[in-house]
C-alpha cells in the first residue's frame, strides 16, 4: 500500500517506519505538529524528524504551518480533554494531505507511545478515514516502544522530555507545593517580625 505516516518526532518514528516497511508498504512520512511548544522545542523535534528520514531515505513532507494559535483555541476551554482535539487536528491534516497526494492509506507514530490514549487515536483515525474515503492503517506499535527509544539514543536523535504541548510540559515538570508562595529571605524575616509583633500586641 502507498502509505502516509504522520510522525510526531524522530524517536517515535524509528520502529513504526521499520515495521511498516517490513510489511511491504510504500512509505512516506509527514510532519505536522502545531501542538508542540515552545517553538524552540518544535524546531528540535522537526529537525530530528528530518535527520532520521534523510538517513533512512524515506520520502517526507514537513507541513511547517505552525498553527499554535489554532491549537490553543481548540483546547484552552477544556485542557483536560485536549488530547482528543490534538489527535483530531493533526490526523485530519494528515488525512487531507494523503488524499491530495494520492496515498491509499495513512497511519501515525502516535500508536507507538504507551503514554498516549491509544484507543482514542484509533477511533479518531478510523473516523477520519471514513470521512475522507481513505484507509486508516492501525497497528499497535507499543511493544516496540523501548526498542525504538534505545535505537534513537544510539543514533543521537533528540529525545524530548514531554508529550509536546504546554499543558503536558507542566504535567511533566511542575510539582505543586503545599505552600505556593515563595518569599526571599529578607521578605520572610520581615513577615516573621510582623507576625511576632502582632502576637505580642494581642497579649
Amino acid at each position: 500500500m502507498k502509505l502516509l505516516l504522520h510522525c510526531c518526532c524522530g524517536p517515535c518514528s524509528v520502529m513504526p517506519t521499520a515495521l511498516l516497511r517490513e510489511a511491504g508498504h510504500e512509505l512516506a512520512a509527514y510532519f505536522y505538529n502545531p501542538n508542540i511548544h515552545p517553538y524552540r522545542e518544535y524546531k528540535k523535534r522537526r529537525n530530528a524528524f528530518r535527520e532520521f528520514m534523510e538517513a533512512e531515505r524515506i520520502s517526507f513532507a514537513i507541513d511547517d504551518l505552525y498553527d499554535m494559535e489554532d491549537f490553543l483555541r481548540r483546547v484552552a476551554e477544556q485542557p483536560s480533554a485536549r488530547c482528543a482535539a490534538c489527535y483530531e487536528m493533526r490526523l485530519r491534516r494528515a488525512a487531507e494531505f494523503a488524499v491530495c497526494e494520492g496515498f491509499e492509506g495513512f497511519s501515525t507514530t502516535l500508536l507507538v507511545s504507551p503514554y498516549q490514549k491509544h484507543e482514542l487515536i484509533r477511533v479518531t483515525g478510523e473516523k477520519l478515514a471514513a470521512e475522507y474515503g481513505i484507509e486508516f492503517v492501525y497497528q499497535d506499535f507499543r511493544p516496540w516502544f523501548r526498542q525504538g527509544q534505545d535505537i534513537a539514543r544510539e543514533r543521537g536523535l533528540y529525545m524530548q522530555g514531554y508529550c509536546g504541548c504546554i499543558y503536558s510540559e507542566k504535567d511533566r515538570y511542575f510539582k505543586p507545593k503545599e505552600q505556593p508562595l515563595i518569599l526571599d529571605n529578607r521578605w520572610q524575616k520581615r513577615k516573621n517580625l510582623e507576625m511576632q509583633a502582632a502576637a505580642r500586641a494581642d497579649k
